[in-house]
């Protein structure tokens, strides 16, 4: 599929912040920036920095409003993927069509890295050019998102269920956290952001909740239907940690089926939002529909 207009307009702007944000890899601290940058800036749609700026402009606001928040929700993203895929946890080789973050630099300074990344993405939220109402809004949104009640846990469960035969309730409750968490959030934080009322703003975190959810089901589909070369990392790998996904719980028609549903869902809490919102309603059938 095509990638909608908005990743190709939004993209090339998060890319070119982030290139701002991030530190200089010199002087003694050469190697932890390089480190930060490369999985940072490496290659990728940079969807939740996108659903972000998107929904600023659903509430009236400018993309440009959200640039800062969006590249926080990222920033915090990239700590993720770092940290998911050392030898402790996933122990993944490759990431987005290159060598992960600790085969490029070793454990150590993945691990450090990720924790760099992690504390930047507030430091730039917190410095964000807004109200200061929204951008502590702003701030305690991504702070529910990425702990024990949002991306860590979801992170927490994936890993203990590994090997089990979970029930969709566990499931949902994985996916919900590690991957829908930080999505809601990038679209709630949007809407804070970009000048939004308490309705738009959940309005906009109920999207973000249902899209969260029907993008990781496409991920858990394309793990097993693509290649290694479509995905940029080791195709098959979820089954063959017996890892809790709707594929392997529903079998892959339903689980399409599921991730469709949950996709629609959010399309339909945009309502409220009239066609201001027909951006993230093009981008949550893209999540769905994609091959790679």
């Amino acid at each position: 599929m095509e990638q909608p207009e908005a990743l190709r307009r939004l993209a090339p702007i998060v890319d070119a912040r982030l290139d701002i944000l991030l530190p200089p890899a010199e002087g003694l601290l050469e190697r932890l920036h390089a480190a930060m940058r490369y999985s940072a800036l490496a290659p990728g749609k940079r969807v939740r920095p996108v659903l972000c700026m998107l929904s600023a402009e659903a509430v009236g606001g400018l993309a440009n409003d959200a640039l800062d928040g969006a590249c926080a929700v990222e920033l915090v993203h990239a700590f993720s993927l770092v940290h998911d895929d050392l030898p402790a946890i996933d122990n993944d080789d490759m990431r987005r069509g290159r060598p992960t973050c600790h085969i490029e630099f070793g454990e150590a300074v993945a691990i450090l890295a990720g924790d760099a990344l992690f504390a930047l993405a507030f430091e730039a939220l917190a410095n964000c050019q807004a109200p200061p109402n929204r951008v502590a809004s702003a701030i305690r949104c991504l702070t529910r998102a990425a702990g024990s009640d949002g991306l860590v846990g979801g992170e927490t469960v994936d890993i203990l269920s590994e090997g089990t035969k979970p029930s969709r309730e566990i499931v949902e409750f994985i996916h919900a956290r590690k991957t829908g968490s930080l999505i809601a959030a990038a679209c709630e934080i949007g809407g804070h952001l970009g000048g939004g009322s308490d309705s738009e703003v959940a309005a906009l975190r109920m999207f973000g909740e249902q899209v969260g959810l029907a993008f990781q089901i496409a991920d858990d589909v394309l793990n097993e239907t693509a290649t290694s070369e479509q995905l940029g990392k080791a195709a098959g790998s979820d089954k063959d940690r017996a890892k809790a996904t709707f594929p392997a719980l529903l079998g892959l028609k339903e689980a399409r089926a599921a991730g469709e549903g949950a996709a629609e869902r959010g399309i339909a809490s945009l309502g409220p939002l009239g066609s201001n919102a027909e951006p993230l309603c093009e981008l949550a059938r893209f999540f769905v529909r994609r091959s790679s």
